[in-house]
């Protein structure tokens, strides 16, 4: 069994021993201000649009950085980027609902909880906690599963980026009503990271969906040889967080250096 799919068990199996509490989440959910454009900043901004994340450790690159959200966010803003994604999941990444609170205060951009999200309880949790989208793998749900959350994804005004690795998940990202689709170049079964596979991938997503490509992506010509297979946004998140100056590290990645 590989990475995600031993993540995805431990998240049901969690579920199940203690499942979230739906009406109380939905009361806090239906409480919270308008969503921040997630897709639309993407569609607006002039490729490449920069989703910077905020990580502190992965299962692939063990301990990355120290970090205090808020700043890291400022900066991320100050260098451009149009969304910020908070890993929240606290096994593997460090990460935590805080964690997303304190970015999402700290600056004006749209934030995407990533995380395993499998369940639509998860998804009203993640909007009483203030995310404006959120991550789908779609590796981690069955078909049903996922026209449930990405339909619950829409209902509670969530933006929604669906990741897909293989041509399988791309065709089943592209028969669902996803506007996003992410191409991730790292395998989440074995952590091993492909770009070229991953550009091929990105040239069959249909110029009426926004194709995002995630992992594997530190430099400059990265980001050119993306725009050229016809990546319109970014997630970067491990070289930004190395970064001494992660403003710097997304102007010189967007070519405003």
């Amino acid at each position: 069994m590989g990475f995600l799919s031993e993540v995805v068990e431990r998240v049901r199996s969690d579920l199940r021993r203690a499942p979230l509490d739906e009406s109380s989440l939905l009361a806090r959910a239906m409480h919270r201000p308008p969503t921040r454009g997630f897709e639309e900043a993407l569609r607006l901004a002039e490729p490449p649009a920069i989703v910077a994340e905020i990580k502190r450790a992965s299962p692939s690159a063990g301990s990355i950085a120290e970090t205090e959200p808020a700043s890291q966010a400022r900066a991320y803003e100050a260098g451009g980027a149009v969304a910020l994604s908070v890993l929240t999941e606290p096994h593997h990444f460090d990460g935590s609902l805080a964690d997303l609170r304190a970015a999402r205060a700290a600056t004006r951009l749209p934030v995407l909880r990533k995380d395993f999200l499998i369940h639509p309880a998860q998804l009203i949790e993640a909007r009483a906690e203030g995310a404006d989208a959120v991550l789908l793998i779609a590796a981690a749900l069955s078909d049903a599963e996922l026209t449930a959350m990405v339909a619950t994804g829409r209902d509670l005004g969530l933006g929604l980026l669906l990741e897909t690795h293989t041509e399988n998940d791309l065709e089943r990202a592209l028969a669902s009503d996803a506007l996003v689709i992410g191409v991730n170049a790292r395998d989440l079964e074995t952590l091993e990271v492909d770009l070229e596979r991953a550009l091929r991938l990105v040239r069959r997503v249909p110029p009426d969906r926004l194709a995002l490509l995630e992992s594997g992506i530190s430099t400059r010509e990265h980001v050119e040889r993306a725009l050229e297979a016809g990546v319109r946004a970014l997630l970067v998140g491990e070289a930004l967080m190395r970064a001494a100056d992660p403003a710097g590290a997304i102007r010189e990645l967007r070519g405003a250096a």
